[in-house]
């Protein structure tokens, strides 16, 4: 009745309503109500349009006598158009740069549709639309800055009747998605062939607005058991009630299409070498010579504007400095062995992991490295975890994302996170939380061919070290004989106003111990 009502009026309007159910007549106030604010909205009040010679008055709602309606004649806006602001990100984050528009002027876009992607000085992220209707207005170009809370797009909404009922049923539900669980046979695979495995839990996310959750509440329906025919198998409110209507009729509803199994991972047996290999040289990225016909001056934002204010406030900061070599022959004989058993298990290995958990295990020994320092220097936060970042050059700048719980993980779950990282790094789809929350830095400049390094800190971290490229050098033994060893140079850097050198030079010694006797710190692992 309510949409009806809408359909026929044009602006704010009042009722002596009767005859009709409590449940009716709650639904029909929420709705005029709606309607009345959105009248507003557009410059006209009540009192503007009722006419002077109007014979009624507004009077409250009851019950008793048949429909009476006092309305005005004007005419009727067809649809709304909204502006879409940017919403605030997090982090304390005021601005962002206007990377790239998937949408222009007269599109038509469809609820969490993507619109643009955003920079911040952090991370890079995708912006989707909250309604379905036509794009009328972008109000930045690509590269323009855009302020937390001002307008990005209008946006024209033809289907108020859908919004008001999405609006209301919000209130029970906030969220667009459920994750459900849901058995899947896992499979591995032992010497190229397939071993079926017993099933395991995984959990599937299933897409649908805060209506249709309501819908399957109601009818105690799962969502995973209906056929989502939107975008990304988004479930419509026209998918549930088939679904419904199906079940009603005695028919068995269609299942939901499952996911191609993922091909069993096989890999050819890697021969084993008489001696271990030497680390092979970074190959020389030579970019592309650029030559420029005259001055050219350009801003700086995005990546590099983060860089600017870490960089000021961690020049305010005295640092101390600590080298130190560390000979990792016996972990470069592992080598092939770890190899091997890492792309059985379809993850490329490298030492960073093992770097990172030697560091996460000695973190123990020294929690005061793994703290933040307030801004004043006033108080030290020990943290619980061990969020271990690592500085990541990408096509887009310096980035320093880190790996979470870095002490409750194994060295493949770690070697895992980290190739994910590296993956969303190359193509800037790092997220917020994969660049916020670190506790302690490790910067490998070895994949570059540096050896020593100063590196800088992350306030409010208090530590951070740099690590070389591992280089075949010859040594001499107990007994003065010559041998090849493997030895890979570390900077360290430390906050000196509430870190001293030997705190420093003591973790590092365990640390090295980790990495040149691998054995010692299986002794030491959680």
């Amino acid at each position: 009745m309510a949409a009806l009502l809408r359909r026929t009026l044009g602006a704010p309007v009042t009722f002596r309503l009767c005859c009709l159910k409590k449940s009716s007549v709650s639904r029909l106030q929420r709705s005029l109500a709606i309607h009345n604010q959105r009248a507003l909205y557009h410059g006209t009040t009540t009192d503007q349009r009722r006419p002077t010679s109007c014979p009624y008055q507004a009077l409250p709602l009851q019950t008793g006598l048949m429909l009476r309606r006092n309305i005005s004649t004007s005419r009727r806006s067809c649809s709304d158009i909204l502006q879409f602001k940017l919403s605030d990100i997090g982090e304390g984050i005021a601005e962002v740069t206007l990377k790239e528009w998937y949408v222009k002027e007269g599109d038509i876009v469809a609820q969490f549709e993507s619109i643009c992607e955003v920079q911040s000085d952090k991370a890079s992220v995708t912006i989707t639309s909250r309604y379905d209707g036509v794009i009328r207005k972008l109000h930045y170009e690509v590269d323009d800055i855009a302020k937390v809370g001002t307008p990005l797009i209008d946006i024209e909404v033809e289907d108020t009747d859908k919004m008001d009922e999405d609006i209301e049923d919000s209130s029970s539900s906030s969220s667009d998605s459920d994750e459900e669980v849901a058995p899947v046979a896992a499979t591995a695979t032992s010497g190229g062939a397939s071993v079926g495995l017993t099933p395991v839990q995984e959990r599937v996310r299933v897409l649908a607005t805060p209506a249709v959750k309501r819908l399957a509440m109601e009818h105690d329906i799962k969502l995973i058991d209906v056929v989502g025919t939107g975008k990304d198998r988004r479930v419509l409110k026209e998918d549930m009630l088939k679904h419904i209507e199906m079940l009603a009729s005695g028919q068995t509803p269609a299942k939901p299409a499952k996911a191609a199994p993922t091909k069993p991972i096989t890999t050819p047996p890697v021969p084993q070498p008489a001696a271990p290999p030497s680390p092979a040289l970074p190959p020389v990225r030579r970019p592309a010579p650029v030559y420029i016909s005259e001055d050219r001056k350009e801003p700086i934002k995005g990546i590099q504007m983060a860089m600017v204010k870490t960089m000021k406030k961690a020049n305010e900061i005295p640092h101390f400095g600590y080298c130190d070599e560390i000979e990792v022959s016996r972990l470069v004989e592992l080598k092939p062995t770890l190899q091997k058993a890492a792309a059985d298990r379809g993850v490329k290995f490298s030492f960073m992991p093992v770097f990172i958990k030697a560091a996460s295990t000695a973190l123990f020994s020294f929690p005061i490295l793994n703290a933040y320092v307030d801004e004043k220097c006033e108080s030290m936060t020990y943290k619980a975890v061990h969020n271990i970042g690592f500085a990541m050059d990408t096509p887009h700048g310096l980035l320093v994302p880190n790996i979470k719980n870095c002490e409750s993980l194994s060295i493949f779950e770690i070697a895992q996170d980290l190739s994910r990282l590296m993956e969303l790094g190359k193509v800037g789809k790092l997220g917020q939380d994969d660049l916020s929350g670190g506790t302690f830095t490790l910067s490998n400049i070895g994949t570059v061919g540096g050896t020593y390094a100063k590196p800088v800190l992350m306030p409010p971290q208090v530590a951070i070290g740099a690590i070389g490229r591992i280089q075949a050098v010859p040594r001499f033994d107990a007994d003065d004989e010559l041998y090849k060893a493997h030895v890979l140079n570390v900077s360290w850097s430390a906050d000196h106003r509430v870190i001293d050198g030997a705190t420093m030079a003591r973790f590092s010694n365990l640390w090295k111990s980790y990495l040149e006797t691998p054995a010692t710190m299986i002794l030491d692992l959680k």
